[in-house]
């Protein structure tokens, strides 16, 4: 069994800062399942981008994302090149979930276990994984692309994003994400948005949420696809209608056990191409991979079997 050389890239304020507090423990786990690895600490946003491409272009195997979903984007955004394709052959992408969120994680059935992630390091098994890109206007106006691994989504999500990002997250990823969803239905109205698949003709709605997904889970946990499977070259798109605040309050048990996609206000689709746009010029906001890059209009493609996942070694 071939060891792959691996690096970590660490974002210190993951885990509402504890990442960074506790890197010695994680520093050990790591050399104990796989000995002696390259290793760099996140500056800014953005920045675990350029620390990824360096490393697999200075010929590491498996690049490590140390922290949320967040810090695996950016990881997955530096090994992956304008083209959509891994700026060096056969570099694999490793998680070590330390963040708020932990959503990526769950679609593959894996632990927040620290042992658990060091041991999915050992070895040279990988899993190959598609990839999603949404080219969309920053909050400048600007257009950009970004690659995402497990979710994009517009509207509620969104709101939410901003929400949690200025807060606290000392209480952990589901608590974090059920506050961040009661501020913005507080203040969120649906917006009409035009949806159209794979070059379809579009299908306007009042909308209080589109997510286009490659993995199943998002928000802490909410189960948003759960027919999702992240290597079959399509996404599945689910849309919401008239979500209030009452909604949340009441009927959340199904947004977590994946029984609202039987609700009246949930539409299901597939798709391998989806085009999203806001009547009226209203901004509405992403969420990428938990973060909150900019506002539609957006286009969403898949990207098949773009990436190389670490996973554990076979016994």
């Amino acid at each position: 069994m071939a060891q792959l050389k691996t690096f970590l890239v660490v974002n210190p304020h993951s885990g509402n800062g504890a990442t960074g507090r506790r890197f010695d423990e994680i520093a050990r786990e790591v050399h104990a399942a796989i000995g002696e690895c390259g290793r760099a600490f996140t500056e800014r946003p953005g920045h675990a981008i350029e620390i990824a491409r360096r490393a697999a272009l200075d010929g590491y195997q498996c690049v490590v994302a140390v922290g949320g979903d967040g810090t695996t984007n950016e990881v997955a955004n530096g090994l992956l090149d304008e083209k959509g394709g891994l700026v060096r052959p056969g570099v694999a992408l490793g998680v070590i979930p330390r963040g708020t969120g932990g959503d990526f994680r769950k679609t593959f059935g894996w632990s927040a276990s620290l042992p658990e992630a060091a041991w999915r390091l050992r070895g040279d098994a990988v899993r190959a994984i598609d990839a999603g890109r949404i080219t969309f206007l920053d909050h400048d106006g600007v257009e950009r692309s970004r690659y995402f691994v497990n979710i994009a989504s517009v509207g509620i999500s969104g709101l939410v994003d901003r929400e949690v990002n200025r807060a606290s997250k000392a209480l952990g990823g589901k608590v974090s994400f059920a506050l961040g969803s009661l501020k913005a239905l507080w203040r969120y109205r649906d917006v009409p948005m035009r949806v159209s698949f794979d070059g379809g003709p579009p299908r306007t709605q009042p909308s209080s949420l589109v997510a286009v997904a490659n993995g199943q889970y998002f928000g802490g946990g909410m189960w948003i696809a759960p027919k999702a499977v992240p290597d079959d070259g399509v996404f599945d798109v689910t849309q919401w209608t008239g979500v209030s605040l009452k909604d949340f309050v009441f009927d959340s048990k199904a947004i977590y056990d994946g029984s609202h996609v039987d609700l009246p206000n949930t539409k299901c689709g597939r798709a391998k191409t989806v085009r999203i746009e806001a009547e009226g010029g209203a901004e509405v906001l992403l969420d990428v991979d938990g973060e909150q890059p900019g506002r539609l209009p957006a286009t969403v493609e898949i990207l098949p079997l773009a990436l190389r996942l670490k996973v554990a070694p076979a016994t």
